[in-house]
């Protein structure tokens, strides 16, 4: 192939009609490891999808990801390595090429999907890394914690296995929708978020709260719970603002505050997707 038959032959990647969908989600992913072998652009993201799954289905905190998502040449670097191994022209490079974009629209979509697998397979909504729980362990320090909305209890088994004290609560109302609640990490206690601050406000000196449900106003009333407390304590917030988590009330009245402690807690919280969530403190 030459540059001009490149051109030629380039595909728009995303929007693509996508093939039908006979084998489980990490089934693909390790088919796409063995297809794209020889390109290490996306081999990297595929065996770093590959590796926290495996780290997950052992109980383990996963590794921290890059962004999953194809490299805007990826087109080109295939056909550079085409080039490398197979002269111009030659028929079986011409087949690998049409092969590998054609594969291209179904990785990119599984690649981005992989949330949706933590959701749905594990019960994890924001990507609880080792290295973020480490960070936000040094945070802590000697101070008890409170999770609120813990979910499976990702964050809080960080903490612990740290030595942290921590206080794991959940109201798990979405136990009968998808896989969160149901695999917890730990004892984790039946009380919403406000029911949970009143009992344990007292013993900590940070709370905790991830991915509170998009829509509803429970993070917003825990927030008027803690400021009404006037307790000093260090409200730490996972979520994307008026986007895929929480509600209205609490990003119009949060004081989000932006200091050396929130560039550290995100130095790796980092965007997996198109979802920008992030790590704050809240007043």
């Amino acid at each position: 192939m030459n540059p001009k038959k490149l051109r030629k032959l380039k595909k728009k990647i995303r929007h693509q009609p996508l093939t039908q969908r006979k084998t489980a989600y990490i089934a693909r992913m390790t088919d796409y490891y063995h297809q794209f072998t020889n390109i290490p652009a996306a081999k990297i993201l595929i065996s770093n999808v590959l590796l926290a799954d495996r780290m997950l289905a052992a109980g383990d905190l996963p590794q921290q990801v890059p962004l999953l998502q194809l490299p805007d040449d990826i087109q080109d670097q295939i056909f550079k390595k085409i080039g490398e191994q197979h002269p111009a022209g030659d028929a079986t490079g011409d087949k690998l090429w049409n092969e590998l974009t054609a594969a291209l629209p179904d990785l990119d979509h599984d690649l981005r999907s992989f949330r949706d697998y933590l959701e749905t397979h594990y019960g994890m909504w924001a990507y609880t890394s080792a290295p973020f729980v480490a960070d936000l362990a040094k945070f802590v320090g000697d101070r008890a914690v409170l999770e609120v909305m813990a979910g499976n209890g990702y964050i809080s088994k960080g903490l612990r296995d740290a030595h942290k004290t921590v206080y794991t609560t959940d109201n798990q109302a979405w136990t009968s929708e998808n896989e969160t609640g149901r695999h917890p990490l730990m004892t984790i206690e039946p009380l919403s978020a406000v029911a949970a601050w009143q009992k344990y406000q007292d013993e900590v000196g940070v709370v905790v709260m991830s991915w509170s449900p998009d829509g509803l106003p429970l993070d917003w009333e825990l927030l008027q719970a803690i400021r009404a407390s006037q307790r000093e304590v260090d409200f730490v917030v996972i979520g994307e603002p008026h986007g895929a988590t929480g509600s209205a009330d609490f990003w119009d009245h949060a004081e989000l505050l932006e200091n050396k402690a929130t560039r550290e807690l995100n130095r790796h919280f980092t965007q997996i997707d198109l979802v920008q969530d992030h790590v704050y403190l809240v007043k």
